[in-house]
């Protein structure tokens, strides 16, 4: 049987620290059809570059603005369903948004739930196994210690 190519997405994997704990929380959202736990993503738009497109849909569905990476954590894939009942595979490029202001007003308001979990949380609500990675990678990455720069002499 012939497969398609994935289509292709671009996502944000949003993140802030709780400023008491000094703990990293991770942003998810529900799915408008479905309603299963997901970060925010995309299809390409033109002439946007793909961290710019997970920081366009960062802010379209979730309402965050902030500071986006412009090299990608990494990826995963899913099945996307369509109205026609067929599943296409898709691809989705996952970009780390440190978020840094909410908009109480964003064009996706009231139509999805947003909750704000760690990233051990994050990993159990999400279904898909490569995006449960995607924050244990995260995760790892945001505890790493800082590496001290060498003196200048």
């Amino acid at each position: 049987m012939l497969r398609r190519p994935p289509k292709q997405q671009y996502a944000a994997l949003c993140y802030r620290m709780k400023k008491k704990q000094g703990e990293i929380e991770v942003l998810l959202l529900t799915s408008r059809d479905t309603g299963r736990w997901v970060i925010p993503k995309g299809w390409p738009m033109p002439a946007k570059k793909a961290h710019a497109v997970a920081e366009r849909e960062a802010y379209e569905e979730a309402g965050v603005k902030g500071k986006v990476e412009k090299e990608p954590l990494g990826y995963y894939h899913y099945n996307k369903a369509l109205r026609t009942g067929l599943k296409i595979p898709v691809r989705v490029q996952v970009h780390v948004l440190e978020v840094q202001e909410m908009l109480k007003n964003f064009p996706e308001k009231g139509s999805r739930r947003l909750d704000w979990v760690s990233t051990q949380e994050a990993a159990k609500r999400v279904n898909e196994p490569e995006l449960k990675a995607l924050f244990e990678v995260f995760d790892t990455r945001a505890c790493a210690p800082v590496p001290k720069t060498a003196a200048a002499g």
